[in-house]
């Protein structure tokens, strides 16, 4: 028998629910076009070779790729690379797209262009609790400003979001890759060997620096450097004082480079200055996975969840490979799935969502014209036959997101509402 539950990491949404994650869409995008962002769109598929060009990390691996038209069974009987099948495929991320899409209109666009992307992603995921196969992304990028200016209005547009949504308290772990490739060249880590020991560095919270010291020592990294690299981390304390020069200064080696204490700096008092606050924490061993980051890389925390509710980072390399010329970028990502369930928004004040309650012998002119004033009115309206069990069609409604109801009969001027619940 055919199954008639969706594609398995994918979901149906029932209308209480689709409307809850509108409303969470509306208020953020209101917030990011408040500070500036225009919204775009580009398609779901992309060219193959763009999709698997080296700059998506694994995500390259977790693309669902689209057969060409036309393919025979000789055709598939000869292929020994099933890539050769392909053409096009699915994006499993708004960054490659975007970053198209920009060496595509250059010439439209603002010099520096800010841009809003909210969509639709698709990855082969292995499906479980909190990993979809389609998944919607909100991500706000800057392109063409390579200054700390860019991170601070893509991190104060953020928070301003969150806040907005009633998740205020939510702090920014920041660092850069710059640095992390610095302090692994302090410690003598050679450059080949660098992306596994950051996938190692990556695992620091989870099982400390015996674990990683050990896990680094089991790739055959250089002794003497992974012995630097844990007494080092052995040697840290706890940051003290607010963001800024200091603080980092103290959670570095020896060693690493002026310019990128002084981008990081900058983005501190540019955020404080914007809100008030600098709600930053310098995280040196925050790795994030992309490969396309270049430089400030960055991670949303909340007091209430053990997991990051987005992130993002510079990535000024990729425009490049569409464009054949470098564009500094720097992009953030709100983990849309990840906040929507922890956010509670009512419907907007005087919003009105009615149920016509009907008689079964009521014209469908007069019931039409009930509905068309209150329309009029700015309301929204469901008509429903009155059925036995009236009581089951009000509870579906209310869960529907209906505030009130009224009966209507047969030859019924006025009609008065009541509320539900």
């Amino acid at each position: 028998m055919a199954t008639v539950n969706p594609p398995r990491g994918m979901r149906d949404f029932l209308p209480a629910d689709k409307a809850r994650r509108e409303r969470v869409l509306a208020v953020i995008r209101e917030r990011y076009r408040a500070h500036g962002f225009d919204e775009i769109e580009t398609p779901v598929m992309e060219e193959y070779d763009r999709l698997h060009a080296g700059v998506g990390g694994d995500n390259e691996k977790l693309a669902f790729n689209i057969m060409k038209r036309g393919i025979t069974a000789e055709t598939l009987a000869s292929t020994e690379d099933a890539a050769d099948l392909a053409d096009l495929g699915l994006r499993y991320d708004l960054t490659v797209p975007l970053s198209r899409f920009y060496a595509s209109h250059r010439a439209e666009l603002p010099t520096v262009f800010r841009a809003v992307q909210i969509a639709p992603v698709w990855r082969a995921e292995r499906p479980q609790k909190g990993r979809y196969r389609q998944f919607v992304q909100c991500d706000i990028d800057i392109m063409g400003d390579a200054t700390s200016r860019a991170e601070a209005e893509l991190i104060s547009a953020t928070l301003d979001a969150l806040d907005a949504l009633g998740l205020s308290g939510a702090s920014v772990r920041i660092n850069d890759r710059r640095a992390l490739d610095a302090m692994l060249d302090v410690f003598g880590f050679p450059a080949d060997e660098r992306p596994g020991v950051l996938i190692t560095i990556d695992k620091l919270d989870k099982i400390g620096p015996s674990g990683v010291a050990a896990e680094l020592r089991d790739r055959g990294a250089e002794a003497a450097s992974v012995d630097a690299f844990e007494a080092f981390l052995r040697g840290l304390a706890e940051p003290t004082g607010s963001f800024g020069a200091e603080q980092i200064r103290a959670l570095l080696p020896e060693g690493i480079p002026d310019e990128i204490v002084d981008h990081l700096t900058g983005v501190g008092e540019a955020v404080s200055a914007a809100r008030g606050d600098a709600p930053l924490v310098f995280d040196p061993f925050l790795v994030r996975g992309m490969g396309y980051y270049t430089g400030t890389i960055f991670e949303i925390a909340h007091p209430d969840v053990s997991y990051s509710l987005g992130g993002g980072g510079r990535y000024d390399g990729m425009v490049g490979r569409f464009l054949g010329q470098d564009v500094p970028a720097v992009g953030f990502s709100i983990g849309f799935e990840r906040i929507v369930d922890l956010v509670s928004l009512a419907e907007a004040e005087g919003s009105r969502s009615i149920v016509l309650v009907h008689d079964k012998d009521v014209p469908v002119a007069e019931l039409l014209a009930h509905k068309a004033r209150l329309v009029a009115e700015g309301a929204r309206v469901r008509l429903e036959r009155r059925p036995r069990n009236l009581k089951s069609v009000l509870e579906r409604a209310e869960a529907d997101g209906y505030t009130s109801f009224a009966s209507v009969a047969a030859g019924q001027d006025e009609i008065e509402l009541k509320p539900l619940g």
